[in-house]
Parts: C-alpha cells; structure tokens; sequence
C-alpha cells in the first residue's frame, strides 16, 4: 500500500505590491493552487480591499497561511521613520544592502525597528500575528538583519515560524550559485533559529534564473525533488500592469508561473511525484 504523499508549502510571494500580483494570488487560492502566500505591508498595493478580499478567502475554511514578507530593499520605502540608509527616500537596492549587511554597517537599532513596524502594520491590518515570517529578495538571510528578525520574531511572534532558504540535501546541484548562497546563509540563520526555538521550514526550493526564456512548466518539477514532508515551495504567480512594471523586473514570468498553476499540469504533476499541498489549519 502506497504510503500518504508528502504534504508541502506552496507560497506565493509579493502580495501587496501591484494589484495583478494581488489579483492573481487571490484566484489561485480561490482554486486550491496555492496554500500560503507573504504579503508586503510597505507594498503600493497593500490596500484595505486588498487586505480584505485576502482575508475573506480564509472565512469559514482556512485556506492558505498568510505571512510577512519583510521588505528592505529597494524601489520600496520604510515604514518607520529614521531609518537609514535610504537612496531618494527608499531603501538602498539589493547589492549594497547586502554590501551593508556583510560589512555589519547596518544600525541593529533601525532594523529591529523597521522589522517591528512591519510587523505591527500586519496585526492592525488582520488582527493577528502571521502565520509565518520571510523576506522579499531573501534579504532576511544576511548579517545583522537575521538577527534583527529573530530578536523581533522572538519577542513578539514566538508563535510564527520563518523561512530557510536550504534546499533538501538530495537536491543541491553544485551549478546554481545562487541556491548555494541561500544553502549556506540558511544554515546559519537556522542554527541561529534553533538557539531561540524559533520553529523553521524543513525544506526549501523555487529559486531559478528568471531568464525570459525559462520554460516554468519544465523547471517546476525539480523543485519537487527531495522535498520533505513539511517543506516549501516559492513562487511569484501575477498578471503583469503598469504598477507591476514599473516596481519589479520580473513581469512576463509571473504570467507563466500562473498559467502553470492554474492548468491540469499542475495537480496531474503533485500527484505523480506522491505529493500534495497541505491542509492550514483553521
């Protein structure tokens, strides 16, 4: 007798930053494709509407974890005021805050505060702490804004669990430097985790190049390889607008992580790989 199939995470990222991305996350929950998605409260489109249809899809049945996808970087703004270092009134772009970050030329204090405000946006707009914690661009991962998220989640979200970036160890390909960056970061934001019974996801896949020729369809399967029961699945599914334009690069993709989901393809895949989303709890 077949054994129950592993039950995974599958979240969708950026909810709160343009109304397609919004748009496109609300129906593939709607129709049981997604089972989590992390929401950008500094977002341009993190709205009351947006915050409400969101959390209507979860009344009466729960059907996807909501979490903080904490922002840092570039082309968005703090929710706090005197945070530093800011570029035209918005946070450095990805390089130098990883620069920063590295070289410990971050304020802890302005981070910790800048991490607590998000999270208090989080709470008035749903009335309840997330149900887990990440960052936008894996930002979360490095020096001193680690620490700054764990002291927060620690203090004041002990129930949430947040994101490691580790893939299963049966799924390390040596030629994706970026995943080998996020392998060894998440094992010292883990180790870090664990010191403080911060809970973490067991497993961890969905980065690829993002080149415009990337056939979704075909670079979903792997990430299914290896994946403990328990683990998690990223993913950016949206319809691209103008206000998607002209905030991120990555557009057309986003239209074909949707149509993935959204087709036959998609649960016909979960099934032959003895797998399935998990049921939140309510």
């Amino acid at each position: 007798m077949a054994g129950a199939p592993r039950r995974i995470w599958l979240c969708a990222d950026d909810y709160g930053m343009a109304p397609g991305v919004n748009e496109a996350i609300r129906r593939l929950i709607a129709r049981g494709r997604l089972n989590a998605t992390s929401v950008m409260v500094g977002g341009p489109s993190f709205t009351g509407e947006a915050i409400d249809a969101l959390d209507t899809l979860n009344s009466g049945e729960t059907r996807a974890l909501i979490g903080l996808h904490v922002t840092l970087t570039a082309p968005f703004t703090p929710v706090s005021e005197q945070f530093h270092p800011l570029r035209a009134h918005r946070f450095p772009p990805l390089n130098e805050m990883i620069r920063r970050a590295a070289t410990r030329r971050l304020s802890p204090e302005r981070l910790t505060i800048e991490i607590g405000s998000q999270l208090r946006l989080f709470l008035e707009a749903f009335g309840r702490l997330p149900d887990f914690i990440d960052g936008h661009q894996h930002v979360h991962l490095f020096p001193q804004i680690r620490d700054a998220l764990l002291k927060v989640v620690n203090e004041a979200a002990a129930s949430a669990w947040v994101r490691q970036c580790g893939r299963p160890r049966g799924a390390r390909a040596l030629h994706d430097r970026k995943a080998l960056l996020l392998d060894m970061l998440s094992a010292r934001f883990r180790a870090k985790a664990a010191r403080l019974g911060i809970a973490t996801n067991p497993g961890f896949a969905g980065t690829y190049d993002f080149a415009a020729k990337a056939d979704y369809a075909t670079i979903f399967p792997r990430f299914l390889t290896g994946m403990p029961d328990g683990g998690l699945i990223m993913c950016h599914p949206g319809f691209v607008d103008a206000a998607l334009a002209n905030l991120d690069t990555l557009t057309d993709l986003r239209e074909r992580e949707f149509a993935f989901f959204e087709s036959d393809a998609f649960p016909r895949l979960l099934s032959e790989h003895d797998v399935a989303l998990a049921q939140p709890a309510a």
